[in-house]
Order: C-alpha cells, then sequence, then structure tokens
C-alpha cells in the first residue's frame, strides 16, 4: 500500500492520537472511530490541512486519564477514508506514513495535542516493502494458530497464508491484543525481522501463561 507523500511534505508540528493499545505503522491501515469532542475538532482541522497527517502515539503505561505522558516514538499516518455517521461521529482509515520522534509538546489553542517531531532516522518507513527471509512460516503458523484458538480470535488463514511478509507480520503486530507497552515495542523495532521476533517472542509468552517454560516455536 503506498500514499503519494514525500519526507519534503512532513511537518514539523502535527496533532497526536494518544490511544493506548492502538498500533499504526507505515504501510498499513488502522481504522478509528472518533467520538470524544476533541478529536473530533482534531479530524475536521486535519482535513484543511495538505497532508491530512495525524500520529498516533502511545500514552506511557497505558494511561488515557487527564494528559498522560507520551512515548517518544509515534507513527503518523495519513487521513485517506472520511466517513460521518448520522449522530455526527467519524469513520476514519489513517494510512500509516512514517514513525517519527517527539521532540517537545505544542502548547496552544486547540483541544487537541499537538507536538513538535523529528522524522529522522526512519528513512526506511518512506522505501519498498521489507521482507523477512529469517521467517519460517512451517514453524510460525502451528503456533500463530494455537495462540489464536487461546485467544478466541478468529481470521481468515487463507489470505493470512498467501500475505507477504511485511502484510502479515505488520497486520499481526497491529491486530493481536498485546498490552500497549508490547505494542510501543513492535513499533520501535528498527526492521521487520525484529518485530517478527518480537512478535514471537509475545506469542510464545502468552502460550505458556505468562510463564518461562519450553518454547512453542521449536
Amino acid at each position: 500500500m503506498a500514499v503519494m507523500i514525500s519526507r519534503s511534505d512532513l511537518p514539523d508540528t502535527i496533532p497526536v492520537f494518544p490511544l493506548p493499545g492502538a498500533l499504526l505503522l507505515p504501510r498499513s491501515r488502522l481504522p478509528l472511530h472518533i467520538f470524544e469532542p476533541r478529536y473530533l475538532a482534531m479530524i475536521e482541522d486535519c482535513m484543511k490541512t495538505s497532508t491530512r497527517l495525524i500520529g498516533m502515539i502511545q500514552p506511557r503505561n497505558g494511561q488515557m486519564s487527564g494528559d498522560p505522558k507520551l512515548h517518544t516514538i509515534g507513527c503518523a499516518g495519513r487521513l485517506t477514508a472520511f466517513s460521518e455517521t448520522e449522530d455526527g461521529r467519524y469513520m476514519i482509515t489513517l494510512s500509516g506514513i512514517s514513525r517519527f520522534r517527539v521532540l517537545e509538546e505544542v502548547d496552544g489553542f486547540a483541544p487537541y495535542r499537538r507536538c513538535q517531531v523529528s522524522w529522522q532516522g526512519f528513512d526506511q518507513d518512506f522505501g519498498p516493502s521489507e521482507q523477512d527471509p529469517g521467517l519460517d512460516r512451517a514453524k510460525f503458523f502451528p503456533a500463530l494458530r494455537s495462540f489464536f484458538d487461546s485467544e478466541d480470535l478468529r481470521t481468515d488463514w487463507e489470505s493470512l497464508e498467501d500475505a507477504d511478509d511485511e502484510l502479515l507480520i505488520n497486520s499481526l503486530s497491529m491486530l493481536c491484543p498485546f498490552e500497549p507497552e508490547d505494542k510501543q515495542a513492535l513499533l520501535e523495532a528498527p526492521s521487520l525481522q525484529t518485530r517478527r521476533e518480537t512478535l514471537v517472542t509475545l506469542i510464545e509468552f502468552a502460550l505458556r501463561g505468562g510463564i518461562a517454560g519450553e518454547d512453542p516455536l521449536q
């Protein structure tokens, strides 16, 4: 999935949406249901900009009350789909563009939070889809099926097994019900291989019930 936006288009300041457990990754899509007044205002302001960028970011320790402290790294997405319900809520889709690093929070009159950000260090987010030559699907999928069964999750296994490396790993990273701090680790992974290794570790831990022991992927 490619979205036509270049590095030179990226602004220095973006609105941010702190949402525990909601993970957006480059070249991936995240659907969101917007109903809180300050975030409705954020969407309306976002649509007036040329880039239509919103930064998804994890609050530290999964906090949401007040104005929680934010993690340093998030991922910006371009608003690429929008619809409004009869009662004034918004259904949107963000298409992941690039990760960013928060430099400082910006004060202002907007009801939502904004941050000055740096895009440096995430050049691969603008490159082609990554491959993971170390992905052993013959070992990966049986454990993944066990994990889905243990969490009572359903999926289209045929489509999942046919997905390319990046779509497979990133989709699972976004969709699996891991803790917010685990989602942050998946976001910050420097490569697709590292993200897959982190994902495997989280699946192994869940299959052991959170207890160290036998590795189900061996």
